[in-house]
C-alpha cells in the first residue's frame, strides 16, 4: 500500500446526464482559433493555420454553476465551447476511426485573462497564466453518445444576463471533432477521461462580476454560469 506525505487530492470529474456515474478527469486540452471569424477577429488568417493547442487543468473545473473573478486581471473573457470527452485513448489515431473513441459531449467556457494572455503573446510565452487558473473551465454535464450520437452541426451560442454576445454554429468548425483527435493524438498519448474543447465561434467578450452567462449547444441544453 503506497503511502502518501499528504492527504491525496480527489480526481475531478464530471456528471454524466442519466447516470449515477461521473467522469472522471484526466487532461483537459484545448483547440485554439477552430472558427474562421474568431480567428479573424483575432487577427489570424484562419486559411494558413493548422490546428495547434493549449492545456487548462483538471482542476480547473467548475461544475458549481458560479465563476470567481480571478485576480491579476482586468479583462476576463467568455469563450463558449463544444467539449469533447473521451473514453478511449492511444497515439496516431486514424480520423476514419476518431469519433469511436468519444464517450460523450458537454458544453464548456474557456474563461480567459485576456489581459494577461494577450502580454504572454507579445513576449512569445506560454499562455498558463491566461488560460489555466482556478475555476477557468466551466462544464456541464456530459450527455453520452448513446443518447446525443456525433453533433457536427447545430446552433452554439452564449449570452450575457438575456443578451446574445457569441452565436455560431458548430459545422463552422475548421477542424472537425474526428480531426482534432487525430491530430492531437499525433502531438500526445490520450487517454480515457481526456477532455478536448473545441473552440469558439466570433463574439468574445469581458465579464463582470454579477454577469449571468448561459451558453447553449444544440441538443446538450445550455449551461448557465454566474460571475462572482
Amino acid at each position: 500500500m503506497t503511502t502518501h506525505a499528504f492527504q491525496a487530492f480527489t480526481t475531478p470529474s464530471l456528471p454524466i446526464r442519466g447516470r449515477a456515474e461521473t467522469f472522471p478527469v484526466r487532461r483537459i486540452y484545448c483547440v485554439g482559433r477552430n472558427y474562421a471569424d474568431h480567428a479573424v477577429e483575432m487577427g489570424h488568417d484562419p486559411d494558413k493555420e493548422p490546428p495547434f493547442f493549449f492545456q487548462k487543468n483538471p482542476d480547473n473545473l467548475v461544475t458549481t454553476g458560479t465563476f470567481p473573478y480571478p485576480p491579476a486581471t482586468n479583462d476576463v473573457h467568455h469563450e463558449i465551447e463544444l467539449v469533447v470527452a473521451l473514453a478511449k485513448g492511444g497515439t496516431d489515431i486514424p480520423a476514419a476511426s476518431a469519433l469511436n473513441a468519444v464517450f460523450g459531449y458537454a458544453i464548456g467556457l474557456d474563461m480567459t485573462r485576456r489581459d494577461l494572455q494577450g502580454e504572454a503573446k507579445k513576449l512569445g510565452r506560454p499562455w498558463a497564466t491566461g488560460k489555466a487558473f482556478e475555476h477557468s473551465a466551466p462544464i456541464s454535464d456530459i450527455v453520452p453518445v448513446a443518447t446525443i450520437g456525433h453533433p457536427a452541426a447545430g446552433a452554439i451560442s452564449l449570452s450575457i444576463n438575456g443578451e446574445t454576445r457569441q452565436s455560431g454554429d458548430l459545422a463552422q468548425m475548421i477542424w472537425k471533432t474526428a480531426e482534432v483527435i487525430a491530430h492531437l493524438s499525433g502531438l500526445f498519448e490520450l487517454a480515457p477521461g481526456d477532455l478536448i474543447m473545441t473552440g469558439t465561434p466570433a463574439g468574445v467578450g469581458p465579464v463582470a462580476r454579477g454577469d449571468r452567462l448561459v451558453g447553449a449547444i444544440e441538443g446538450l441544453g445550455t449551461l448557465a454560469v454566474t460571475v462572482v
